[in-house]
C-alpha cells in the first residue's frame, strides 16, 4: 500500500474553513449494507447499538505557532510539532522554523519579553531542536504568545480556538485537531451510550504530517 493509493481531487470549494456552530449539524456519508445514505452526525445514535465502539482521540491542541523576531529585528514563525524533554520553565521540542537556513545554532528568537527560543540543531527539511526557556513556565508563555496552529489546507483564524478543539480534549500535546471528532458533543455522545455503544478513549498525538 502507497500513499498515493489515498490520493484523490478535493476542490478546495468543498473543504470547510470553519467549524460549524452546531458541530452535529455536520453532514454524515453512511454506508451500511443498504446504499450510501446523505445523513448529519445527529443521526448517529440511531446508526450505532451493543456491540459497537466508537473511539475518540483526546489530544488537545496547543497554541504552538509563534511568531519571533531575531536581535536583527528579523521575523521567524516556530510551529511546535513535539516535546522531546524539559521541564516546567525549559522545554526541548523539535519544531518547523522558518526561514531555517537563515538562522544559524545558537540562535535566541523571543516575541517579547517572558520568553526565549534557541534554535539548535538542524534536523532537515525545515525541522529544528529549539530550547523555550520561561520564567512563569513554558505552558503559561505559549498560552501568552502562541496561537493556534492550523493546517494548510485551511486558511480562516478562528476568533474562538475552542471551537478548534474536540469537546472531550484532555492533555495538550498535538499541533492540529482530530478534525472528525470536532463534531461529536456531549449530547452525542452520552444519545450513542443510551443506545447501547461503547465509548473508548486514547491518545493519538497530531503532528508534523499535518503540515507537509
Amino acid at each position: 500500500v502507497r500513499p498515493a493509493d489515498f490520493a484523490y481531487d478535493l476542490p478546495e470549494a468543498s473543504i470547510a474553513q470553519v467549524p460549524l456552530d452546531d458541530r452535529p449539524s455536520a453532514r454524515l456519508l453512511v454506508d451500511i449494507g443498504d446504499g450510501i445514505h446523505h445523513q448529519t452526525v445527529y443521526d448517529l445514535p440511531a446508526l450505532v447499538g451493543p456491540g459497537d465502539v466508537i473511539v475518540i482521540n483526546d489530544t488537545r491542541v496547543l497554541p504552538a505557532r509563534l511568531h519571533l523576531t531575531r536581535a536583527t529585528g528579523g521575523a521567524v514563525e516556530v510551529l511546535l510539532v513535539e516535546r522531546l524533554a524539559g521541564t516546567t520553565t525549559s522545554e526541548t521540542w523539535e519544531a518547523l522554523v522558518r526561514p531555517s537556513r537563515r538562522i544559524t545554532p545558537g540562535t535566541v528568537l523571543q516575541p517579547e519579553s517572558g520568553l526565549e527560543v534557541t534554535v539548535g540543531e538542524d534536523l532537515g527539511e525545515g525541522r529544528r531542536l529549539v530550547r523555550l526557556d520561561a520564567l512563569d513556565g513554558v505552558p503559561a508563555a505559549l498560552d501568552r504568545y502562541g496561537e493556534m496552529p492550523l493546517p494548510p489546507y485551511l486558511s480562516t483564524v478562528l476568533d474562538d480556538p475552542d471551537r478548534y478543539q474536540t469537546v472531550y480534549a484532555n492533555r495538550p500535546a498535538s499541533a492540529a485537531a482530530p478534525t472528525a471528532g470536532l463534531h461529536l458533543t456531549d449530547y452525542i455522545l452520552d444519545a450513542c451510550r443510551a443506545s447501547g455503544a461503547g465509548i473508548e478513549r486514547l491518545e493519538l498525538v497530531v503532528g508534523l504530517d499535518t503540515f507537509r
